[in-house]
């Protein structure tokens, strides 16, 4: 008698993950205009682009401008881009979109479901704040690997490699080389900065603001402290 030993396994799981992606912020309709700028935007950093999932929103377009979605995704497609998510929009662009085999996200806060009052709840006893630790990594981040301290800094004594990637809500300090990808305050935190010892990175960003290893030539190897001033990043010695 045999037993079948994946008969109890799971076939597949669902998983959350943190994975980012970049954003198109559509401000116009104007497809000429769009897509030159867009491929100034891409020739900084063709390889980082190259089949790149990107998040189309249209959130901000000006109200009664129209766009023809489905030419933009061909465009995208021709730029050897992958548009995969659409931001806001109304019905008739949504529809647009999922024609064009793409997912919808709502624009805005979620509205409440219910008007009904909650019910009084006995206030909690005081508790002291908790303390929001950094994530310490002390090996080498190796080539293809991703670290995501979430909702903290995120601390390397190691070096990161190229082809890795850290993200952090907060603050990133590398006390090794950064040969790889640093993305910090990926939630938005306008306020946060990477330091490292080491400048040899890819990509840096900061709140969705980022350089690539083209524009870091005057600061190659030296120690570094980037931070976010206004919409530019500045890289300054540290």
């Amino acid at each position: 008698m045999t037993t079948d030993t994946h008969a109890h396994q799971p076939a597949v799981e669902i998983k959350g993950t943190a994975v980012t992606l970049p954003v198109l912020s559509l401000r116009s309709g104007d497809m000429a205009a769009v897509m030159a700028q867009l491929q100034q935007h891409l020739a900084k950093a063709p390889e980082f682009f190259c089949r790149a999932p990107v998040v189309v929103d249209v959130s901000r377009l000006p109200a009664g401008e129209s766009l023809d979605l489905a030419q933009l995704v061909t465009q995208l497609r021709a730029l050897a881009l992958i548009p995969v998510v659409l931001r806001g929009g109304e019905a008739s662009l949504q529809a647009q979109a999922i024609s064009c085999q793409m997912a919808v996200l709502p624009s805005g806060p979620i509205p409440e479901t219910s008007t009904e009052p909650a019910p009084r709840a006995k206030p909690a006893p005081a508790e002291p704040p908790s303390l929001h630790r950094a994530m310490w990594v002390e090996q080498p981040v190796r080539s293809g690997q991703r670290i995501y301290a979430r909702g903290t800094d995120l601390i390397v004594t190691a070096s990161v490699g190229y082809g890795a990637e850290i993200m952090a809500d907060g603050h990133i300090h590398v006390y090794g080389t950064l040969r790889g990808r640093a993305l910090a305050g990926v939630q938005g935190d306008t306020e946060c900065a990477i330091f490292c010892r080491d400048l040899q990175a890819e990509l840096v960003s900061i709140a969705g603001h980022y350089q690539v290893s083209e524009q870091l030539d005057e600061v190659r190897g030296k120690s570094v402290r980037i931070r976010l001033q206004g919409t530019s990043l500045i890289v300054e010695p540290f």
